[in-house]
């Protein structure tokens, strides 16, 4: 995997990274791949608080590129829209996608405030 970009978004609490994987003689790369390698090139970063976006393979090549978004917590995971967690769900330990869901929870009883 070659990161084309990577940037440290102190606003969001994320580092983003752009990536290419060339994949010549294998299988396309799974979502858990990925996951698992950018876990590895970022050091610290909690796979629970992992998101693969954009992923792409082109026709009849070999390369794979995406975005990986890694964030500090899962307060600062709530960015993300819902149908991103449960997409995600799957590959979490199951306390990061517990609680983001009690606190929307607790936000639409509060009345979103």
């Amino acid at each position: 995997m070659d990161i084309v970009n990577r940037t440290e978004n102190k606003l969001l609490n994320r580092v983003e990274i752009d990536f290419k994987w060339n994949h010549r003689g294998a299988k396309t790369p799974s979502k858990k791949d990925i996951m698992d390698l950018v876990k590895t090139l970022e050091p610290g970063s909690n796979p629970d608080f992992i998101v693969v976006k954009n992923c792409k393979t082109r026709y009849g090549q070999a390369l794979t590129t995406g975005q990986a978004l890694i964030y500090e917590s899962a307060e600062a995971m709530k960015v993300e829209p819902e149908y991103i967690h449960e997409r995600h769900k799957g590959f979490r330990s199951g306390n990061a996608t517990e609680e983001v869901a009690e606190e929307a929870a607790e936000e639409t009883e509060d009345g979103g405030e």
